[in-house]
């Protein structure tokens, strides 16, 4: 099954919808969000990768801002930066325009924060091979998470579960948006570093808590 060019959604999402269905609802039903400094210092990184000229280095070639898609995923965005690393001569991989020899295409995708592993992350990555696998009909077997506050970067290889892990993600993501209903709050630690804390209130508004039950205990106070 193939998704339409109406129904692709912003390959951002999966990031969240790994992190958190509810976050992805908030974000994308609801149109909800929340600057922290986190953000705000995550989008002047995006933009400051965005803004750079392609470029050359010996056997590197550095593509930034290229858009992808993918109708399988059912998934569209706009990749921080490619890199095109030439190959062995007799080597399978890509042509480029005007360029000889054959490449293999490397995304990478910058983040604010310091090394770590992430999931959503390593999701949102891989989709963005799977876009440009698609587009050139080749295939990728790794790129690079690129953490902005440690100034390093972490490689992923993309295997066959992160593969199927992310085409999961975007299976569900897409149900999500289609039901139309964000997902009942439930509090976990991870919680406490997400951007929507104050407007999701997990603690709150979780399953199973009774909405009389809380406006009981405040008239009490």
């Amino acid at each position: 099954m193939n998704y339409s060019e109406d129904e692709l959604l912003p390959i951002s999402a999966l990031a969240d919808i790994v992190f958190c269905e509810r976050r992805a609802a908030l974000h994308r039903l609801e149109e909800i969000w929340q600057e922290s400094v986190a953000t705000i210092e995550g989008h002047h990184l995006h933009d400051k990768v965005h803004a750079g000229e392609s470029e050359s280095r010996g056997a590197v070639r550095i593509a930034r801002g290229l858009r992808l898609r993918s109708l399988r995923l059912g998934l569209s965005g706009v990749a921080d930066v490619f890199e095109f690393h030439r190959l062995e001569q007799g080597a399978e991989g890509i042509v480029l325009p005007d360029v000889s020899g054959r490449w293999i295409p490397f995304p990478v995708e910058y983040k604010r924060g310091v090394v770590r592993h992430e999931e959503s992350f390593e999701c949102q990555l891989c989709a963005q091979a799977v876009c440009m696998e698609e587009m050139l009909n080749c295939r990728i077997p790794a790129g690079a998470l690129f953490y902005g506050l440690s100034r390093r970067r972490k490689d992923i290889l993309f295997t066959n579960e992160l593969r199927h892990g992310t085409e999961e993600a975007a299976i569900l993501l897409h149900q999500v948006v289609n039901a139309g209903i964000t997902p009942p709050a439930r509090y976990e630690k991870k919680c406490e570093k997400c951007s929507l804390l104050s407007q999701c209130m997990p603690k709150t508004a979780g399953g199973g808590k009774s909405a009389a039950a809380w406006l009981s205990a405040q008239l009490e106070l």
